[in-house]
């Protein structure tokens, strides 16, 4: 982060909030013009800095009101195809993060579903199908807390 000045930092946190705004909007809110704004901007992306402009869908307003956290182990075997798995978990559209981690499970998978039968049956004919799959552990989210796509910059 050493190669963001702050009017760069500040761009950054505009974005983060709305990604939606103009060069303009940005710029005025940052204490540029729009032009060096510009700039910055088309510098962060091209610099990888910015991965890419989305929308946040709620999910609960498009029907997937089930929200699941899926600890994995996988088996001495899987161990040796993280690849695979890590592939295969890939193709799966109801799958939002998945991490590997270091102690006693091996991934942990961030899931929604329409409803708890609906993870029951991905869980079931998708998730414990995967190669190498020792255990599994789902722990269902009551409700959200906290929940941002804003990093602290």
């Amino acid at each position: 982060m050493t190669d963001l000045d702050p009017y760069e930092r500040k761009i950054l946190r505009e974005l983060q909030r709305d990604a939606s705004q103009t060069t303009a909007q940005i710029a005025e809110r940052v204490g540029l013009s729009s032009s060096p704004c510009w700039r910055r901007i088309d510098r962060l992306e091209r610099e990888g800095f910015i991965k890419r402009r989305v929308a946040l869908v709620d999910r609960k307003k498009v029907g997937l009101d089930a929200h699941v956290f899926a600890q994995v182990k996988l088996n001495a075997h899987g161990r040796a195809n993280l690849d695979e798995f890590s592939a295969k978990i890939r193709e799966f559209p109801e799958v939002l993060d998945c991490y590997v981690l270091m102690g006693s499970v091996d991934f942990l998978i961030r899931v929604v579903a329409a409803d708890i039968e609906a993870y029951e049956t991905f869980f079931f004919e998708k998730l414990s199908q995967l190669p190498g799959v020792q255990e599994l552990n789902s722990i269902v989210a009551l409700s959200e807390i906290k929940a941002t796509t804003e990093l602290p910059i």
